[in-house]
Parts: C-alpha cells; sequence; structure tokens
C-alpha cells in the first residue's frame, strides 16, 4: 500500500507541486471548509406570510448575501401559522442542521406565549439580532382620520366600534403597540377589538379595504405604500421622527406617552456543531458590514441593532420576560 503514495518519477513531483500550490484557493472556497461564508444549499424560512417584515428582512438579507458574495443560491420559503410558532416547531425539528435559518423577532416571543407552544425560542440556536425599527400607526387614504388625534377621539368614543389590525398574534408588537397607546389615552386595553393578521402582508388588505379602524405593523413594512399615498400614516411609535416619514408625528410628542420599537434577528436549529454554528454567525458578521445592508437598512427605515450569539440569547430571554410583565401591567 506505501508504494501507491511514493513519488517515483520528477513528473510525479511536479505533479505534487502544482496540487498543493492549486489546494489552497480551492479549499478556502469549498464547500467543506471550515472557514469561510459559502454554504451551499442555505435555507432561510419565513414564519409568516409573504410581505410581512420577517419576509421582507429575510429576501433582503438573502439578495444581499448574494450580491455581496458571501454566500450564493440562498433558498427563502415561507411557513405561515399561529403567529410563528408553526415554523418555529419546524426549525426545532430539524436538530443538527446548519443550513436551515429562521427570520423572526418580537412576534414570535409574544406568539410562543399567546399559544401555549410546545416549542419556545430556548429551543433554537440564537444566530444574530439585525433591526430595530418602530411601528406605524396607518389608515386608509379614504379613512376619515386624518390625524392621530381625531382618531384616539374617535376611538375613546367607543373603543370596541374601531377594530385595529395588527400583524402579529396577542403578545407581539402589532399588539403591545395598540395596547400600549390605549393606555395611554385612557382607553382600557381588556375594550380594545384587536384583530391579528399573520403578517403585515395579510394586514394591508383590510386596511387598504378599511375593514379595520386602523392599522399597526413595522415601519419597513408599510413604507412603500405610505410614499404611494395609499396608506395614510397618524404617527409613529418611538422615540424620534422617521426620516422618510418626518410629517408623522410620535405618540409620545402627540401626547400619549407611548415609546415603543420592534426588532429582527435570526435563529437556526438546535444541536448545531460549534463549526456550524460559526460559519452563520460570520455569515451574518460579513452582512452586517457590507454596503448592501447598510442601503437596504437605509431604505428600509431599519436601525442597526446588531447583537450575536450568548448575548442574542440572553437577548431572547430578557424578551420573554419584558412581554410577560407587558401584558400582566396592561391586564391581558
Amino acid at each position: 500500500m506505501v508504494s501507491y503514495v511514493r513519488l517515483r518519477t520528477p513528473l510525479a513531483l511536479l505533479g505534487a507541486a502544482v496540487l498543493v500550490l492549486a489546494g489552497p484557493p480551492l479549499l478556502s472556497s469549498g464547500d467543506d471548509s471550515v472557514s469561510g461564508t459559502q454554504i451551499p444549499g442555505l435555507r432561510f424560512m419565513v414564519p409568516n406570510t409573504p410581505g410581512g417584515g420577517y419576509d421582507i428582512t429575510a429576501r433582503t438579507a438573502a439578495k444581499n448575501a448574494e450580491d455581496a458574495g458571501i454566500t450564493h443560491n440562498i433558498e427563502v420559503f415561507n411557513l405561515p401559522g399561529a403567529g410563528g410558532t408553526v415554523g418555529l416547531s419546524r426549525l426545532v425539528s430539524e436538530h443538527g442542521n446548519g443550513k436551515l435559518a429562521m427570520s423572526m423577532g418580537l412576534g414570535v416571543v409574544g406568539a410562543v406565549r399567546s399559544n401555549h407552544a410546545p416549542k419556545t425560542l430556548a429551543d433554537t440556536t440564537p444566530i444574530a439580532r439585525l433591526t430595530e425599527e418602530q411601528d406605524v400607526v396607518v389608515v386608509g387614504k379614504d379613512s376619515p382620520y386624518k390625524t392621530i388625534d381625531e382618531l384616539i377621539d374617535a376611538w375613546k368614543q367607543d373603543p370596541g366600534k374601531i377594530p385595529v389590525g395588527g400583524g402579529s398574534s396577542p403578545g407581539g408588537p402589532d399588539h403591545l403597540a395598540p395596547m400600549l397607546m390605549a393606555q395611554a389615552a385612557g382607553i382600557q386595553p381588556k375594550s380594545v377589538n384587536y384583530i391579528p393578521f399573520d403578517g403585515g402582508g395579510e394586514l394591508l388588505a383590510s386596511i387598504l379595504g378599511n375593514k379595520v379602524g386602523f392599522g399597526v405593523s413595522g415601519v419597513g413594512e408599510y413604507l412603500d405604500q405610505i410614499k404611494a399615498g395609499e396608506l395614510r400614516v397618524l404617527a409613529v411609535t418611538g422615540p424620534e421622527r422617521v426620516d422618510d416619514l418626518e410629517d408623522a408625528p410620535t405618540l409620545k410628542e402627540s401626547g400619549y406617552d407611548v415609546n415603543f420599537t420592534n426588532w429582527r434577528g435570526i435563529v437556526a436549529p438546535p444541536g448545531l456543531s460549534e463549526a456550524q454554528r460559526n460559519k452563520l454567525t460570520r455569515l451574518f458578521e460579513e452582512l452586517h458590514d457590507s454596503p448592501e445592508w447598510k442601503k437596504s437598512m437605509d431604505q428600509n427605515g431599519w436601525d442597526d441593532a446588531f447583537l450575536t450569539g450568548e448575548e442574542f440569547g440572553d437577548f431572547l430571554d430578557a424578551q420573554d420576560e419584558r412581554v410577560v410583565s407587558v401584558l400582566k401591567e396592561l391586564g391581558l
């Protein structure tokens, strides 16, 4: 057997030298390389319907990563249901799969609580928190409400008659934001007629069709419709006005003591090896630093909230406690 690996001729020596010179570049971009960010067959799961915040985040991240050469041919697919917990259950079942990641955020944290889901985010591998953004309070262009004060004055008269739509289950951002808004306006949160939709994409049609009195969702989800004049934004929920929506006041400057923001991130299945986890993390670190991602964040009105690894895991634990605390405070 030894004779097969000996270099028995000068030509063989030359061939070996060529292989040595050619080897490193091939290894650096190969599928099994420990370093690098290329993950052939990588898939991003979106746990709600197309057009929502998780969907926009996942598809933007995939395109930016490909355009920047970080990795190639990422498949993005939707698996909606139960506020994101159907997708979460699927993710957890993919034990050890380093080629799957899920777009998620505060909405999934709330849905786990409100749906008493058997699988939680503690069962996943935290990869990265990516963005933070404000919610917007919006109505259709034909709505009778022109200002946030007009809306809230009408809402106070009979809260149950003005349904509010949100793209998340109870406990999610689009539910918590209007509940905090109601509390600040002197409306009992329990009297609010909240209608949950499985993502901002589903919610949009009901706002445009005036099937809900108003809607609450992320800035990035509805920025195009607002700019096109299909939606009218009455207020934003965060601490400052949004650059592309300078005419929209914050709730706080309108006299309602609310300061609320949402966030989005990426988790992976449990049971990943250290190499698998590190490779996914490196991919999102390089994405975060790319000019393509920075441009997309600016276009979508997203704020940078990058956090990885154990720190992101600790943040998820704190967010779960936050949801429980706010729901108790609101009597919900």
